[in-house]
């Protein structure tokens, strides 16, 4: 939603400011600019690429017009869910959580939180060291190295699209100027014409650099930046499983594991202690 909005209040601001200035919308209306520097952006973009980035790339624009992912709710869930497993563990020992760990889809515990489970790469993040707990590994130290490295891996990953988008964003005013000489050199080749036709060819010419300012520090430069806010946040999700795991390999109960992860949240999402014990509360037992 906020998305659209902000879509809406630049257009709006910028093209509404130039009409009561008594400019003419209509002279805005280059199609051949668009198609120069879009064209031109789209292409380089795909030139400085790998696939795996290009194939990921809408995806993750949708990752932004959907909105925050990790709200406070997200996080009581999460919490709760931790709380349950290692409930579990505590009382029935590591063991117990192989059927839940091995078969989340199955297992009542992730059931209860249809939200958790249909994060894909968090359920996996979450069983895969559950999995080597009930190993045997054992050692804070080690798991937490491990921990590191892999969310360090995958938000690394994720950034090279939020990076791509902010280098297409640096280069359209460049590529806003090559529309602008194009079109000059367009103009200089009527340069026996009237004035007023002169007048609305070096116009036209102008708008290529409007359009490649506007492009990028209206639309493409807030999306990179949106897209790595996105992409810190979940980054940050996994940070919470990680400090509430750590504190469970330390032997601490249920509850301190989880206050381990609520630590580990940014004031805006996290949820109180009381937030939290009320919801851990209402949660179904596990059998």
């Amino acid at each position: 939603m906020f998305f659209f909005v902000g879509i809406i209040i630049v257009t709006l601001s910028v093209l509404g400011g130039y009409a009561a200035l008594g400019g003419k919308l209509g002279v805005l209306w280059q199609p051949f600019e668009f198609v120069i520097i879009g064209g031109a952006a789209i292409g380089a973009y795909i030139i400085g690429n790998p696939k795996s980035v290009l194939a990921k790339t809408g995806g993750a624009i949708g990752l932004v017009i959907k909105g925050e992912k990790y709200d406070k709710d997200s996080y009581l869930d999460l919490l709760s869910l931790l709380y349950q497993i290692f409930k579990v563990a505590k009382s029935k020992g590591a063991l117990a959580l192989e059927t839940h760990i091995e078969n989340p889809e199955e297992s009542e515990l992730f059931n209860a939180f249809p939200n958790i489970l249909a994060d894909h790469h968090a359920v996996t993040f979450l069983c895969d060291y559950l999995r080597l707990v009930t190993m045997g590994t054992d050692n804070p130290h080690e798991l937490e190295a491990l921990m590191d490295e892999e969310i360090e891996t995958h938000h690394e990953e994720q950034l090279q699209i939020s990076s791509a988008l902010q280098t297409m964003a640096d280069g359209t005013p460049a590529l806003g100027i090559v529309a602008a000489v194009l079109g000059v050199i367009k103009t200089m080749g009527s340069i026996t014409e009237p004035p007023e036709v002169l007048g609305q060819l070096i116009g036209g010419a102008l708008v290529g650099t409007f359009l490649g300012v506007f492009l990028a520090y209206g639309f493409i430069g807030p999306l990179a930046a949106a897209l790595k806010s996105r992409y810190d946040a979940e980054a940050k999700y996994y940070q919470c499983i990680r400090a509430a795991l750590l504190g469970y390999l330390h032997g601490y109960a249920p509850a301190i594991c989880v206050e381990f992860g609520r630590k580990a949240l940014l004031s805006n999402t996290r949820p109180t202690f009381y937030e939290v014990e009320e919801k851990v509360s209402e949660a179904p037992s596990p059998s």
